[in-house]
């Protein structure tokens, strides 16, 4: 078993809003990883930070990615940090990796720098947010096999444009990123050519709604 897509990007980038309406058009089910670590642990993610700190976290974090991936065949979400763990970056080799990338002045007011995210929390959330940003971005290149910017483009457009270049079915053999450049509503296609594509997402109206401010991931 094996996800059909595993979303990645920085608070802010809609991987949660995207992965949803991505799930919804490939009539699979979705999973959030944060959401498996609140439900383990029973506590919120900021209440894990607060009391146990951030190593605390990113452990869970990594047990239930792990686990995501061995037990989950529709669209996962990972949390933003996910990639910073190196035996996660290892585990998502051979994945369908979709990265939403999103630029600091959109991903600041998506994310309203909420103090419901711990990392956003200090003194200086907007130095915070770019040096995060700043740390991560190669990280998520390094496992992306597609990359998508979502600052022009609604939810529901992205979801379109990332079910468009699919490949038509993920398994477990490694999908080999070609690294080439695809101008197509600010995509960066990394791991498919044009004969392994799937063109046949559905042909209903995209809606160009703005991302959630605030809810965003």
């Amino acid at each position: 078993m094996s996800p059909r897509a595993v979303v990645v990007g920085p608070p802010g980038s809609g991987k949660s809003t995207v992965g949803r309406l991505l799930a919804e058009r490939l009539g699979v089910g979705f999973r959030d990883t944060d959401d498996d670590v609140v439900a383990r642990a029973g506590r919120s993610i900021s209440d894990i930070f607060t009391t146990d700190g951030e190593p605390v976290f990113r452990r869970l974090e990594e047990e239930a990615v792990a686990a995501a991936l061995a037990e989950h065949d529709g669209v996962l979400a990972l949390g933003g940090g996910a990639v910073l763990s190196s035996a996660t970056r290892v585990r998502l080799r051979g994945h369908a990796v979709v990265f939403l990338n999103v630029g600091m002045a959109e991903g600041i007011r998506r994310t309203g720098l909420s103090t419901a995210r711990p990392l956003l929390a200090g003194v200086n959330p907007r130095a915070t947010y770019k040096a995060l940003l700043d740390a991560r971005l190669p990280l998520y290149r390094e496992v992306a096999t597609m990359e998508v910017d979502t600052d022009q483009a609604g939810p529901d457009e992205v979801a379109a444009t990332v079910a468009r270049r699919l490949p038509a079915e993920s398994g477990t053999d490694e999908v080999t990123p070609d690294r080439s450049t695809v101008n197509d509503a600010s995509v960066n296609d990394t791991s498919v050519n044009d004969t392994s594509v799937n063109d046949s997402a559905p042909n209903d109206p995209i809606t160009k709604e703005p991302f959630p401010e605030g809810g965003a991931r």
